[in-house]
């Protein structure tokens, strides 16, 4: 459990997202913990790890603080109002299985999200989310950030997923100049609060288990430091890919498909996403040789052998 909370940390530090969207379905699937003591072991635990990776980000001036303060206004009170309304459905098998079924929604939809971040990089920049380069101030809009962090705050409460996933694509609409680093490391520092009012909550309502908490901030500390030290620098664009292909794959074992559909519809998924990244690429490398190469005039065409001879003579 110690292993994989670090592998799933580095992922977290890496790109601000992943935290609820691996480590809960991990403990469910692989350990066999109950949908509603993950989610609360696991918000424990973010409410630790995450100051690790913000703080990383704040002494390289990689944050936001105007963002943060808007988004912590409606996810604070929202993440803790998710807690209530996961406690009010009550106890047993059905609500178990509830949490589980609203845990692979907001798994599909933080696939998609992340699906969205690439295209709107793209389009927005016309490169690549993690390669483009944003202004270092945005002009902020109250109103729709506040919105962002009272929804973000209500799915992270009831499921734990959504914190990093969801909210860091929302900003990415929001806010399309903000640099990759930047967007990660606002949303850490935002999710600090607001995991920890969701934590709160689920100590007092949830369905907290130590033993677990303890096994997964024994790996999660230094993963996340180790991956905001890369973030910090080098924006992990690959891994986002590799991260949007675990959660599809999370989001379906919640809905209980079987190993062998699930492993057919990873293969053709994975095969897919290479297919597609070569084509952009390719596509890509087209785009710069046609904007450098140079322009030949038509009375020129087909004499490149004595255009390097005579080409200032004819010009002249």
């Amino acid at each position: 459990m110690a292993f994989g909370s670090f592998l799933v940390a580095i992922i977290v530090g890496l790109t601000g997202m992943g935290g609820g969207a691996l480590m809960t379905p991990m403990l469910v699937t692989f350990f066999g913990v109950s949908p509603l003591a993950a989610v609360s072991s696991d918000l424990v635990a973010a409410a630790v790890m995450k100051p690790v990776g913000s703080a990383v980000h704040y002494r390289q001036g990689t944050i936001d603080l105007r963002l943060v303060g808007w988004l912590c206004a409606g996810s604070v009170p929202a993440a803790f109002s998710g807690v209530l309304l996961a406690k009010a459905l009550g106890d047993g098998a059905s609500v178990e299985d509830l949490i589980g079924k609203a845990m692979g929604v907001a798994l599909m939809i933080a696939a998609a999200g992340l699906v969205a971040r690439g295209v709107l990089g793209r389009r927005v920049r016309g490169a690549p989310a993690d390669e483009a380069e944003g202004a270092s101030r945005v002009k902020v809009r109250p109103v729709p950030t506040v919105l962002v962090g009272v929804v973000g705050g209500l799915i992270v409460g009831i499921t734990s997923v959504g914190s990093g996933s969801l909210i860091i694509v929302a900003l990415l609409a929001l806010y399309p100049s903000l640099k990759a680093n930047q967007l990660v490391g606002t949303d850490l520092l935002q999710a600090v609060p607001l995991v920890f009012a969701a934590a709160v909550g689920h100590i007092l309502f949830g369905d907290f288990r130590m033993e677990v908490t303890a096994a997964l901030l024994v790996g999660s500390i230094p993963g996340v430091y180790l991956g905001s030290k890369i973030s910090s620098r080098a924006p992990g664009g690959l891994i986002r890919r590799v991260l949007a292909l675990v959660l599809v794959a999370s989001s379906l074992k919640m809905f209980g498909v079987g190993a062998v559909p699930l492993a057919w519809t990873m293969v053709v998924l994975t095969s897919g996403t290479v297919a597609v990244a070569l084509v952009l690429r390719n596509r890509a490398a087209r785009n710069r040789d046609t904007l450098h190469s140079p322009v030949v005039p038509p009375g020129l065409a087909g004499t490149s052998g004595e255009q390097g001879e005579r080409g200032p003579t004819m010009a002249a």
